[in-house]
């Protein structure tokens, strides 16, 4: 089965190139990567069955794939909302968002925070690592764009930075 890191560094190849759109099957893992406004989606990335503890990952892989054709009239929707200033910090890869280090404390930042780059803004787990999530820019957190616990995409925005 494909590491972590070798996914990753899939993603960011795909995402570097030319390429619309890329599939990998090894071991009964499917992998379909599409690219659209310059950003890589996982379309779907069904788990093999003697891994029952991504079951529901897989199943829900399917409406995904399905929801796919709707995508333009959603971009259409986007694209009619005010553009708010600032710089986005977007999640580098599939997973759920953490806001703190653990259930009992405190948040790594709250909207009003003053941040540096390079510093921590919250944690994304996938495949049981937990990667964290650092700044790409100075500022002042304006916005917390997902809920602590909540899945996040590849490319889903997390924080708007002012």
């Amino acid at each position: 089965m494909m590491e972590f890191e070798n996914l990753i560094k899939l993603i960011e190849s795909v995402s570097a190139s030319d390429l619309t759109g890329f599939k990998y099957e090894e071991d009964g893992v499917k992998i379909q990567l599409t690219k659209k406004e310059g950003k890589v989606q996982v379309v779907s990335a069904p788990m093999p069955v003697a891994a029952p503890a991504f079951a529901p990952a897989a199943s829900a892989a399917a409406p995904m794939a399905a929801a796919a054709p709707a995508a333009p009239e959603t971009a259409s929707a986007e694209a009619e909302e005010p553009v708010k200033a600032g710089k986005i910090v977007e999640s580098p890869l599939v997973g759920t968002f953490y806001a703190a280090p653990a259930e009992d404390a405190a948040p790594f930042v709250a909207v009003g925070d003053t941040v540096k780059k390079g510093q921590t803004l919250a944690i994304v787990e996938a495949m049981k690592l937990m990667n964290e999530i650092e700044s790409e820019f100075d500022g002042i957190i304006a916005e917390i764009l997902v809920e602590n616990g909540q899945p996040v995409e590849y490319g889903q925005p997390l924080f708007r930075i002012v």
